[in-house]
């Protein structure tokens, strides 16, 4: 479906008319996702406590959405308002006395970057800081560090700052198994922005955590967490009630924490379900739409070989993900002047970040790049 078509579905958003270049951060969302909002208040007007079943059905959808883009029909998926609470039962899960050492980049997402920077300071643990780039050898430079010592090793799929794809991730996959860590795989810049077959991949026995705030439309609150086989065997320590959801009225042997199978295993406690409605209802609206992981990695990258064109930049856009980024002298500055025209994009450290989407006309780009270029 063509911007011209897809625009008219985005009318609250005033996509048409605005110079929105931020479809890497927060895409607009179609009016229908208010449709899902209007819902979540009617159940719970309608059925107060018992609007339960309905919002974990919508939860469920949230998941069969994340297994299309991960092309794992039968993916164990834990669910939760941000990759934070996500990623701390993840490490809550490990054996942090026999193994001290994590193993993780300078190029990872903020959440990521300060919890690992302050683990780091309190000295119980050995955080050890890979350099990102260059990208096409930080799986081999990962896989070089990771010994027997090393718990886990975290690393991106694609860099949040420069949009570049971290090849060979089923080779440090491999390495990690073959040394007894957990390999946790941030595909937040991935998933929405390009296909990413989690078994082609070699991911199989990975982590997978990311969500649907930025290339999804889904908006805050639906991020995920990509269980392996081997989740099985580990017990969060950081666990919520609704891992036991399910058994609630079964009588509780004192002393013991039971963990349930599954997504389940790593839940988290009471949670705001609207966020889930708003979810499923663009997940159905992507798929009448035609918004396929294969048309819309088609789409982004001939948006970003347009703007691309525009500023001379070279370099094969099939090694980048869903936006453009340009090295600036200062490119938060950058931003701020583009924001007064009327062009909204964003910045990190010296890279200005030009998101494109779907909704958006070619025109629409080019008249971004010539107020890009006149700063």
């Amino acid at each position: 479906m063509s911007a011209e078509e897809l625009a008219p579905h985005y009318s609250a958003f005033r996509v048409a008319e605005r110079l929105l270049l931020t479809g890497h951060s927060h895409q607009a969302w179609p009016d229908v996702a208010k449709e899902g909002v209007v819902q979540a208040w009617e159940d719970a007007a309608l059925h107060a406590d018992e609007k339960w079943g309905r919002a974990l059905e919508k939860a469920e959808r949230v998941r069969d959405g994340f297994r299309l883009w991960l092309d794992e029909p039968g993916a164990e998926i834990a669910l939760d308002q941000n990759t934070f609470g996500l990623v701390l039962r993840f490490l809550s899960a490990l054996d942090l006395r026999s193994r001290r050492r994590l193993v993780t980049t300078d190029g990872e997402f903020h959440t990521l970057r300060r919890l690992m920077a302050r683990l780091g300071e309190e000295k119980t643990l050995d955080v050890v800081v890979v350099p990102a780039r260059p990208a096409e050898t930080l799986a081999e430079r990962l896989a070089a560090v990771t010994d027997e010592r090393t718990v886990a090793v975290l690393v991106s799929a694609v860099l949040f700052e420069d949009s570049k794809i971290v090849p060979n991730l089923g080779q440090l996959a491999s390495a990690c198994e073959m040394r007894g860590a957990q390999l946790l795989v941030d595909v937040y810049h991935a998933l929405g922005a390009m296909p990413f077959p989690l078994a082609e991949q070699g991911l199989e026995a990975a982590w997978l955590v990311g969500g649907g705030y930025k290339y999804l439309q889904l908006g805050e609150g639906n991020c995920f967490l990509r269980l392996p086989p081997q989740a099985e065997d580990l017990r969060p320590v950081f666990t919520g009630w609704f891992s036991e959801f399910a058994e609630l009225a079964r009588e509780k042997v004192p002393g013991a924490v039971e963990y349930p199978r599954g997504g389940m295993r790593f839940a988290g406690a009471t949670y705001d379900p609207t966020s889930h409605y708003r979810a499923a209802r663009v997940l159905d609206f992507f798929a009448e739409q035609g918004l396929t992981p294969a048309a819309l990695r088609e789409n982004y990258l001939r948006q970003t070989t347009l703007l691309a064109s525009t500023f001379g930049v070279s370099g094969r856009r099939s090694d980048f993900g869903g936006f453009l980024a340009l090295e600036v002298a200062d490119a938060e500055e950058a931003s701020r002047r583009l924001a007064g025209e009327g062009v909204m994009t964003d910045s990190r450290g010296r890279h200005l970040r030009l998101g494109p989407a779907p909704y958006l006309r070619d025109e629409q780009l080019e008249a971004a790049a010539t107020a890009v270029n006149r700063l």
